[in-house]
């Protein structure tokens, strides 16, 4: 068995990387208008249980509340764990990177917005969506905690159940038969399955 803290550690780092990858997009994201916004009720409750699964495994990482949940950590799931995170996290950098001034947290449309199908984007029309479900599968893998380890991957697939619909409906109606060629060449979330 493998001592707790080690996973605590892991995660702790594992988040403050997220943090590190986001924080330039946001802040560029503030400084680049829109153009069309598509943010509704929604939209504001799916991004709250998905800030709410974020903090959940620091709860658990800095207090005793979630100790009841708590089982052994065993090597080989740890070490998984670890590099689920890690892909999760170069898959989270790289969608940021290739998608440039087009990102935003929530559905919008910049000014200027562009068609991105190169990079990580030329197989998978929404890789950022398929780094957060990597990366809540190495967190539950590595938090042993039945409530902390598993939140944020609930959160995850809570927004692709709600949210892909709605973004794709978005981007067709701003590139209609480019992102339509985009789709026919391209699967939703995961690469030659879907």
């Amino acid at each position: 068995m493998i001592n707790p803290w080690f996973a605590k550690a892991i995660v702790l780092l594992a988040n403050i990387v997220m943090v590190v990858i986001r924080a330039p997009h946001g802040k560029r994201s503030r400084t680049t208008p829109v153009a069309k916004s598509s943010k509704g009720t929604l939209e504001v409750i799916l991004l709250t249980v998905a800030w709410i699964a974020f903090f959940i495994p620091l709860v658990w990482i800095v207090t005793p509340l979630f100790e009841f949940a708590d089982y052994p950590l065993y090597p080989i799931p740890f070490a998984t764990g670890i590099v689920f995170l890690v892909i999760g996290l170069w898959l989270f950098h790289q969608s940021h990177m290739d998608l440039g001034t087009n990102w935003s947290i929530t559905l919008q449309m910049r000014e200027k917005h562009q068609l991105i199908t190169n990079g990580v984007y030329r197989r998978v029309r929404h890789p950022m969506y398929l780094a957060l479900l990597i990366y809540s599968v190495g967190q539950a893998l590595v938090i042993p905690n039945w409530l902390a380890g598993p939140s944020y991957g609930t959160a995850m697939v809570l927004l692709i159940v709600f949210r892909l619909g709605p973004e794709e409906r978005m981007m067709l109606e701003a590139f209609g038969k480019d992102y339509e060629d985009y789709q026919a060449r391209s699967k939703r979330l995961i690469p030659g399955v879907w």
